[in-house]
């Protein structure tokens, strides 16, 4: 259960209601996620939210599948469900295969394994690691 209200659309605010369609537009729908509902209680996190998400997942030296993939295993090890199911949607929209879930799944599981082999045994890292 949501620890704050989702604001709809004939609750929103001015600035919400211009997040609201900037996301429409800029994601090519008419559907507005619980997650930016939940953020519009407070506008000026939404807006700075959205800003700031549209500029990182925006095309770059990394392209947008790649970025929707690594949100996902970020999303995977902090275990926040509804990232990990709204990046997969978003991942499989832009062209992500089933094989390459599944590849993704066995690289995030085997990094979680070795990272924490490695953080028990407290491995040093080796100087020919370091930049």
């Amino acid at each position: 259960m949501t620890t704050v209200r989702l604001i709809a659309d004939d609750e929103a605010s001015p600035q919400v209601r211009a997040v609201f369609d900037d996301i429409r537009a800029v994601r090519g729908t008419d559907y507005i996620n619980n997650f930016w509902r939940a953020l519009a209680c407070d506008p000026s996190l939404l807006a700075a939210t959205w800003s700031r998400l549209k500029d990182v997942m925006a095309p770059g030296a990394l392209d947008p599948l790649v970025k929707e993939m690594v949100y996902i295993a970020v999303s995977a090890v902090n275990g926040c469900e509804y990232c990990a199911h709204s990046h997969t949607a978003s991942a499989r929209a832009k062209g992500m295969s089933a094989a390459m879930y599944g590849e993704l799944l066995s690289v995030i599981a085997m990094a979680s394994q070795t990272n924490a082999l490695a953080s028990a045994m407290q491995v040093p890292v080796d100087e020919a690691f370091r930049s």
